[in-house]
């Protein structure tokens, strides 16, 4: 699969793998086989956060790629975390994952529709923690806890670096902006992350504009039929990006347009997408291929 470079020492596939449904929406087994999968179809980007699995996914990611570290880039975030409330969940979830499998089969059978069909509908879209829930809360973006919250990810993603740490959605301006790029600066020089970035939806990007450039690369919300798209085709077509749902306002265009269309007009943008079924990995890659193979 084509790689493009995102930061400087990060080459990443242009399809990448969300991660924010494991041991949440998504169980172990299921994400085990997906997290194959996609490294067999020559997918090495994994976003994954402090906060994905109610606090849980980044473990099972250090355990899952214990020894291939040096075939993935893996993007961390930190500004939301898990409370500790969160671990209360634990015995519930796979009930839970259990009902919500029923009730979109059922939904799947009264309009017509193939499981499979229903089943793409939860998958294609790229599922984030809540913003406020009892099982989630932010912490302070500061240099401090960028460190705190790095050493964490680290410890249990079972490595030494991150490829790319991020700060994760923040809905106000970020104050100490010089300190936090002076601090991710000596970060990069410990080795401890390759680069830097922003994550944020878009609905805030007047908000972070001005400080856009301080980071190494941006992950943002985008879709061929978002009504930001032309704006952001214009900013944004050769700079290094990561988009996440790319599915979510789709209307008349298939998945594999929504995807061919957004590798074509931004050629150095990585496309995250949370797929745990292989058929769906399969359709995305090929999608990639082609888009690849006409270029």
């Amino acid at each position: 699969m084509r790689k493009v470079n995102i930061a400087p020492g990060v080459d990443s596939s242009v399809l990448g793998f969300g991660c924010a449904p494991i041991l949440g929406a998504v169980g172990a087994r299921t994400a085990q086989r997906a997290l194959g999968c996609a490294l067999d179809e020559g997918i090495n980007h994994f976003d994954i956060a402090r906060s994905y699995g109610y606090g849980e996914a980044e473990a099972f990611l250090g355990k899952f790629f214990k020894g291939r570290r040096d075939e993935v880039v893996i993007a961390s975030k930190f500004g939301i975390r898990a409370t500790w409330k969160a671990g209360l969940l634990r015995p519930l979830k796979p009930a839970v994952r259990t009902l919500r499998a029923l009730r979109n089969r059922d939904s799947g059978c009264k309009s017509g529709g193939s499981d499979a069909q229903a089943d793409t509908a939860s998958e294609v879209a790229e599922i984030t923690a809540p913003r406020k829930d009892p099982f989630h809360e932010r912490i302070a973006i500061t240099p401090e806890a960028m460190v705190a919250s790095l050493d964490k990810s680290l410890s249990a993603l079972r490595c030494d670096y991150l490829d790319v740490l991020m700060v994760h959605e923040p809905t106000g301006a970020i104050e100490r902006m010089d300190d936090l790029a002076a601090k991710a600066e000596e970060l990069k020089q410990q080795g401890k992350i390759k680069a830097w970035g922003l994550a944020f939806d878009w609905d805030t990007a007047d908000v972070h504009e001005s400080v856009f450039d301080r980071f190494d690369v941006l992950q943002f919300n985008n879709s061929p039929e978002a009504a930001h798209y032309g704006r952001t085709l214009e900013q944004r077509r050769n700079a290094a990006n990561i988009f996440f749902s790319p599915f979510r306002q789709r209307q008349d265009l298939t998945p594999a347009e929504v995807l061919q269309k957004l590798w074509q007009d931004f050629p150095n943008s990585v496309v995250l997408c949370s797929m745990f079924n292989p058929k769906h990995i399969a359709a995305n890659v090929k999608a990639a291929a082609l888009v690849q193979k006409l270029s």
